[in-house]
């Protein structure tokens, strides 16, 4: 690769960031990455009638709380090509639509809202499929193609809105060759003549998007598959421009899709199954609403980011725990597949899992800790640690380790109904009481003469350990399952302990069972 690697993600500010964009900019990041070059935040923000307030700084706060950091962007000055934001740079897109309009590869357009309705009416009464302002409609309507170069004068001179459309060939075919789906080929009868520039002066997406990339030396251009049927019309723009050779490389990406694989996945599949679409929670300025983030969900930014890079790619082994650096060194445009990719939320609470137990104790203990200080309670670095050292196998999301350990912390005001019922009788009220007067007896207690204390007087009452130890969880946690319960023990200690299963014994003496 004789060139240095140049990649953008250049999202707009409508609106909080889709999980599908921070995919997009991942794989932007990791291509870049991993080849030596440079990555490039742009904010597209032309269409200023669907700005969002405060949408640009949720786009920073996410690729920075998930550790993609941008080599140039708006929000630092170490790039050259700036601004990076395109409400910044209209000067240029008016330079280079006036080098459209002067090489005839381009027209004024001065149809009215209504003459544009007009036309698609008459289309549609002649059975044309998909109504377009063409080759061929263009001849019909009101724009410097059909007027004198005098009305055309008079028009600009008076001030008459106008937009400015690209003259696209009547018959030609468009060839790119995209890195992921290789050859696409479109007959340009089925490109429209696009507006390039806005009656208010704007550039649309099309214009700013091309002209930007050029201007800011873009070599590879990696977005969403939705982007693909603009491909032809900009490869068209670079032609016209006399870019051909310095036209990046396209890799449209495959559409995320919902969790059945039916469909392309939105806001309405996300609150239908329960799961974020969003990598941050939202508030809409306008409306109040709040959108669920992955992040306040409880998602880790490692676990989120190993989740995405394998919605459409794959390492080509059955590695599936990569960190960003791993990722960086495996990934390759060449293993993004064309198939859209299923959104499988249980493979990201996985993920999440995963990165969760691989975490040091005194990490996790930082989780627990400020809930623990949330409800008032002081307990010690040392035992915190321990504690999440037992429930980590078994938690999904930091919050769990509070939610599922409080018994750690307070002593049950419930039992499990189900094993009361079931399995306390006159042998679980024998055992559990000699077992509290032998625990007192113990010097030091641990997990292992925990047991064997227990084991030791079962045997010698002749008591089965199977048919009382779930009664004995239930006596200190409150709850038929959990870590290991010696593991417990040990961690509340013998004083606890015993004043557990004496209170037990005691709310539950009304509950034995012959």
């Amino acid at each position: 690769m004789s060139q240095a690697v140049r990649v953008r993600f250049a999202p707009s500010p409508t609106g909080p960031l889709h999980i599908g964009g921070v995919r997009t900019a991942l794989y932007n990041y990791l291509f870049a990455k991993k080849t030596g070059g440079q990555f490039i935040l742009r904010i597209e923000d032309t269409d200023q009638n669907r700005y969002v307030e405060g949408a640009e700084d949720y786009i920073h706060q996410t690729l920075k709380w998930l550790g993609i950091t941008p080599d140039e962007s708006p929000w630092n000055d170490k790039g050259e090509v700036g601004p990076y934001r395109q409400s910044e740079r209209k000067e240029h897109y008016a330079k280079y639509a006036q080098q459209l309009l002067d090489d005839d590869k381009a027209y004024y357009a001065f149809d009215t809202s209504e003459e544009l309705d007009e036309m698609r009416e008459r289309l549609k009464a002649a059975r044309v499929d998909t109504p377009q302002y063409n080759a061929i409609t263009r001849m019909q309507m009101k724009n410097s193609l059909t007027l004198s170069k005098e009305e055309v004068k008079e028009k600009l001179a008076a001030g008459e809105p106008y937009v400015i459309r690209l003259k696209v060939p009547r018959k030609e075919e468009v060839r790119l060759n995209d890195k992921v789906r290789g050859w696409v080929m479109v007959h340009s009868t089925q490109i429209d003549d696009k507006i390039l520039m806005k009656s208010d002066g704007m550039p649309t997406y099309h214009l700013a998007n091309v002209v930007d990339d050029h201007l800011m030396g873009i070599t590879h251009v990696i977005r969403g598959e939705e982007w693909l049927p603009s491909a032809p019309l900009h490869v068209l723009l670079y032609q016209f421009f006399g870019w051909e050779d310095s036209m990046p490389e396209f890799a449209h990406l495959p559409l995320l899709l919902k969790p059945d694989g039916n469909g392309k996945l939105s806001k309405r599949d996300a609150e239908k199954h329960g799961f974020p679409i969003f990598p941050m929670e939202w508030k809409d300025p306008a409306s109040g609403e709040f959108l669920a983030g992955f992040r306040e969900e409880g998602y880790l930014p490692d676990a989120l980011l190993n989740f995405l890079a394998f919605l459409g790619w794959n390492p080509g082994n059955e590695q599936e725990i990569f960190s960003l650096e791993q990722l960086i060194d495996a990934f390759t445009i060449e293993r993004i597949g064309k198939a859209g990719a299923k959104f499988d939320i249980q493979k990201a609470k996985w993920f999440n899992e995963q990165y969760l137990k691989s975490k040091p104790n005194a990490e996790l203990a930082e989780y627990l800790k400020k809930d623990v200080e949330a409800n008032g309670i002081e307990v010690s670095q040392a035992k915190l640690e321990r504690i999440v050292h037992a429930l980590k196998e078994r938690v999904t999301f930091p919050t769990e380790f509070w939610t599922q350990g409080q018994y750690f912390f307070l002593k049950p005001d419930s039992y499990d109904e189900k094993v009361v019922r079931k399995k306390w009788n006159a042998d679980v009220d024998k055992a559990l009481s000699l077992y509290a007067d032998a625990l007192e007896k113990v010097d030091h207690l641990d997990a292992g003469n925990a047991k064997a204390t227990f084991a030791a007087l079962l045997e010698k009452e002749g008591i089965g350990m199977g048919k009382v130890m779930q009664s004995l969880r239930v006596s200190i946690t409150g709850e038929a399952g959990g870590p290991d319960l010696m593991e417990i023990i040990e961690i509340l200690g013998k004083e606890e302990i015993t004043e557990r299963i004496r209170l037990a014994l005691d709310k539950l003496k009304d509950q034995i069972s012959e």
